[in-house]
């Protein structure tokens, strides 16, 4: 249900806001009025192309806005998923907004956030159904007019394309293993070779964590050998002497034996003599472990070259399969993994075929199931349909429901289409409608089937001048046909009959002001009297019209 509808700068309408309700809600105006304004601006909101000229004059940009209720159920719809995350948590409303500059650019809008024309053609056609004399998209839709066949089917039909649905994507997925199954036997051993090779040499290259840090620290003593031995038998030296000077220890020892002599008078110094005994001692230590460091280091070029040859082939590696050894494992993991699934692919493709046989099976049981369902559904449908036309001034009519199957077999919506077919005079043949129906006869047909059960009670329907071309107890017919149709759902029709007019539960009227600079056109909610006015105004009589008035009371009282 459309609960708001606001409207700045379009055409001749500077600001409009409109409410419409529950039932049947009708839009009057005279001629050149502008009610053409509320075709363009739902238009607008289902994704529909910017008409040049369509912003007012002197505006920089016009703006259009419907908020509507979010049905119940939509949340579970995969296609709608990823535009309901934008708006806001278990919120009831939907806003859809597009914006057109002088210059004819726009912008969409859902929830108060960026979107595309996509995103309002696929949400603003699930939430409006527009039908006018050029606008006629629905109906002539082939999966549109199947989709209608099995609304027609009920509860039970929509069960049967459940199932079926279910039955195709099952074989459908099944059938495009095996493709990916046969596209890999075709190249199974020259896989198979390549994951052997690269499992091979690394499980030949025993890699260990942690295993470069410790070749390259080794790696860098083996290069400096010699200049770690030269820098540790100097030190030796200076610690503890050549030979022929005594070194640090020798000096640090006379000058412990000096103080040996004054220990016990001053205990600040035995706390200085300790100390000199402790580095004496230290100092013993170092040197010894000096000399051993020395005496053990040296240079080995063997080893130096088996670790340079091990870092490359580690780094050869870690190019390869990705920077690291822990990635160069997880390769390994996957290459085993592969051998595995490839080693096995001929008996996964055994099983896939005999999964898709028995598949092929339950989609054609489900297949004719839905195409039974939809032959009754058809039937009923053309049949009720034929019946309401000649109430809507088409007599003699006689709509016909084809099922045709599909050349190539069962698709995504079962084995036929529908076409809805029409012969508009007795003695024609029955044409293709969306080929032969006029613009009138494509909304009465709509109309028609607008008042069964079709599946499409969550949509706003929209009808533009559906009376075109018509008048006296057709029009009649035509208003009774709406009030009918919107006794549980919106509808919204654009009309300049009166015996339309009157049957509406909601009336708006858009009245232009041909004296402004430029024209400026308003939208207001009619009641009690000014509505009585305007049907008066709509059968042609003035103010003064005493028995035109009464003639509209009478109209109007008819509904109730």
């Amino acid at each position: 249900m459309l609960r708001e509808l606001r409207i700045e700068n379009l055409l001749l309408i500077e600001r409009a806001e409109l409410a419409p309700g529950q039932g049947l809600n009708v839009l009057t105006g005279e001629t050149g009025a502008g009610k053409t304004v509320l075709a363009h601006s739902l238009d607008l909101l289902m994704g529909g192309k910017a008409k040049r000229g369509i912003v007012r004059p002197g505006a920089p940009e016009a703006w259009v806005e419907g908020v509507f209720d979010l049905p119940s159920g939509w949340e579970d719809d995969p296609l709608l998923a990823e535009a309901l995350e934008r708006l806001p948590a278990e919120s009831g409303e939907i806003v859809l907004g597009r914006r057109v500059s002088a210059g004819g650019r726009t912008s969409a809008f859902l929830g108060g956030r960026a979107a595309t024309a996509a995103d309002l053609r696929l949400l603003g056609g699930r939430l409006i159904a527009f039908y006018g004399q050029h606008e006629h998209r629905r109906l002539t839709i082939a999966s549109a007019q199947l989709a209608m066949v099995d609304g027609a089917g009920g509860e039970p039909q929509e069960r049967r394309v459940g199932r079926y649905r279910k039955a195709y994507g099952e074989h459908r997925g099944a059938c495009e293993e095996l493709s990916d199954l046969l596209d890999r036997d075709r190249t199974r051993e020259r896989d198979l070779d390549l994951h052997r090779f690269e499992l091979d040499e690394i499980e030949s290259a025993a890699l260990q964590s942690g295993e470069r840090e410790e070749l390259e620290s080794e790696r860098e003593r083996l290069r400096h050998a010699e200049d770690l031995r030269q820098a540790a038998a100097q030190a030796t030296e200076c610690l503890t002497g050549d030979g022929e000077s005594d070194g640090a220890r020798g000096t640090l020892a006379r000058a412990s034996q000096g103080l040996a002599g004054a220990r016990g008078f001053d205990s600040g110094l035995d706390s200085l003599i300790d100390r000199v005994e402790s580095l004496s001692l230290e100092l013993e230590d170092a040197g010894a472990d000096l000399a051993r460091y020395r005496d053990g280091i040296e240079a080995d070029p063997d080893r130096l070259t088996g670790l340079e040859e091990r870092l490359e082939m580690i780094d050869r590696l870690e190019r390869k399969h990705g920077g690291s050894v822990a990635a160069v494992l997880a390769h390994a993991e996957q290459c085993r993994s592969e051998i595995a699934r490839l080693e096995h692919g001929e008996n996964r493709e055994q099983e896939v075929r005999e999964l898709i046989r028995g598949l092929e099976v339950e989609r054609s049981e489900a297949a004719a199931e839905l195409s039974a369902g939809r032959r009754e559904a058809a039937a009923r449908l053309a049949s009720e349909v034929t019946g309401d036309l000649e109430a809507l001034a088409m007599a003699g009519a006689v709509l016909t429901i084809d099922l045709v199957e599909h050349d190539d077999g069962p698709g995504p919506n079962g084995a036929e289409r529908a076409e809805f077919m029409l012969a508009p005079n007795p003695g024609m043949d029955a044409m293709p409608l969306r080929d032969t129906a006029s613009g009138g006869e494509l909304s009465r047909v709509m109309l028609a089937l607008a008042g069964r059960d079709t599946g499409d009670r969550d949509r706003v329907l929209v009808f533009d001048e559906i009376d075109a071309g018509i008048g006296g107890n057709t029009a009649a017919a035509v208003g009774e046909r709406l009030n009918e149709v919107a006794a549980n759902r919106q509808v919204i029709a654009i009309t300049h009959l009166a015996q339309v007019a009157s049957r509406a539960d909601h009336h708006f009227a858009i009245d232009k002001d041909s004296a402004a600079e430029p024209a400026t056109a308003g939208v207001k909610a009619l009641t009690g009297e000014d509505r009585i006015a305007e049907i008066r105004r709509m059968l042609g009589a003035g103010g003064e019209s005493e028995a035109a008035t009464s003639h509209a009371r009478e109209l109007v009282a008819s509904r109730r």
